[in-house]
């Protein structure tokens, strides 16, 4: 008899207690996710996850003693580091930058409907790091100013070949591997081919922070994304 998989790990790293028992009621409805933990303040949750293996944590922002961002940032820095999703109400773009730069593999609104939470929750698991496309583009616009021209030193890198320079600004556009492979009219297979080649010539830590490096080196403008939506 094979054995069974184990759930999604989850770690709830939030102030507001309802927002907490909200999502582990969501989350543990599932019989592939489970809230394994759960914390009030970056601090703790630090603490917390020093002595337990997680897959997913989802952080918040703004909190009392550490906020999310210093959190994700001494998370990261750890062996074997879970995937970090940041939540946020995109009400303050310097908080988002900082999630950035943070090294957070996603974003989700604090009000998103429960199908694209768990869905969010899923896809950083396996290690796709894309957080609904929708959202990422919405993020992007809203951020683009103050990512656009902000690393000038930095350019392509030379060994990029001409299709993962278009599969690099197809994912700055919010674009799926499914989206991607229709576009091209290639396999998804390929796709995730290309990506993994585009992460590793442009030294990004998964697909939010190639789409950053986009910007910021002005493969993509935020004015291409308003024009494209239009």
């Amino acid at each position: 008899m094979d054995n069974p998989v184990a759930p999604i790990a989850v770690a709830l790293v939030d102030d507001q207690q309802l927002v907490r028992a909200g999502f582990r009621m969501v989350i543990d409805s599932q019989p592939d996710l489970e809230v394994v933990l759960e914390a009030s303040d970056g601090q703790q949750g630090l603490a917390q996850l020093a002595t337990r293996r997680v897959d997913v944590v989802l952080m918040d922002v703004q909190m009392p003693n550490m906020d999310g961002i210093e959190a994700t940032r001494r998370l990261l820095t750890t062996a074997d580091a879970p995937k970090v999703v940041v939540l946020t109400t995109f009400d303050n773009d310097e908080y988002v930058m900082s999630a950035i730069r943070a090294g957070a593999s996603g974003f989700l609104l604090k009000d998103v409907p429960p199908e694209q939470l768990l869905d969010a929750i899923r896809t950083v698991h396996r290690g796709d790091a894309v957080i609904e496309a929708r959202a990422t583009r919405r993020l992007l616009q809203h951020v683009g100013p103050l990512l656009e021209g902000s690393a000038p030193e930095a350019a392509l890198p030379g060994d990029l070949t001409p299709r993962e320079i278009e599969v690099l600004e197809a994912m700055a556009y919010g674009l799926s591997n499914s989206e991607i492979a229709a576009k091209f009219h290639v396999s998804e297979t390929t796709v995730k081919t290309h990506v993994g080649r585009v992460l590793s010539k442009t030294r990004s830590r998964d697909r939010v922070q190639a789409v950053v490096f986009a910007f910021q080196i002005g493969l993509v403008r935020r004015a291409d994304l308003l024009s494209a939506d239009s």
